[in-house]
């Protein structure tokens, strides 16, 4: 799978140092600059230090099978358009290669719900999917919230069973000006995504 985050960092040139030191013990396979220079920082066939603890589907060494993408952000500003321009082209080849689909493309909180929460409501998702980068929910109807987390689990996020810690990744990713309660928008729009794309964790980096 691919894993995509945000430095949260005041420059693309202060998270390479970062990722670059050993002794901070965090690194990713690539970083994207602002004004999108893509850097390769470990081979995509190395093991990387960019996930963390957390749960994609039946993988709990998400670290072992996927390859991190850091975007040089604060997130608390859009993604510039370069910076996306070249997400996709680096994810163009990286699928190519490695015969990743659309829906194993995630954020980091989709792994780490509670921990993490980058890439953030400001990121475009929704871009991506039409690019054929990543997946969004089409043709969807309302449902009955009560099955959200056996839909949010049949998508990938397992690491938790927390409702309302479900809710805040699926709206981060989905739904990011909704507010309030669970309702059944919310169970719709997961439940057309976990039946259209359930986790394989036999696909390749899945």
């Amino acid at each position: 799978m691919v894993v995509i985050h945000y430095t949260a960092m005041a420059s693309a040139a202060a998270a390479v140092e970062t990722l670059s030191n050993p002794k901070t013990e965090v690194s990713a396979h690539y970083l994207i600059a602002e004004d999108g220079e893509a850097l390769s920082l470990v081979p995509e066939a190395m093991r990387a230090w960019h996930a963390g603890r957390g749960q994609w589907g039946s993988v709990t060494d998400v670290n072992s099978r996927s390859i991190g993408i850091e975007l040089a952000n604060t997130g608390f500003v859009p993604f510039a358009a370069p910076q996306m321009d070249a997400l996709t082209d680096l994810l163009t080849g990286i699928k190519a290669r490695w015969g990743i689909r659309p829906e194993r493309v995630i954020g980091h909180s989709d792994m780490a719900p509670g921990r993490k929460i980058d890439p953030g409501v400001r990121f475009d998702w929704r871009r991506l999917a039409l690019e054929g980068m990543s997946v969004w929910p089409t043709d969807w109807a309302a449902d009955d919230p009560a099955g959200f987390v056996r839909w949010m689990r049949s998508f990938g996020c397992t690491a938790t069973d927390d409702e309302d810690l479900l809710l805040k990744v699926f709206r981060s990713r989905f739904r990011p000006h909704a507010a309030g309660p669970l309702d059944a928008t919310d169970a719709g729009m997961i439940r057309n995504l976990s039946q259209r794309f359930p986790v394989d964790v036999n696909a390749a980096w899945a």
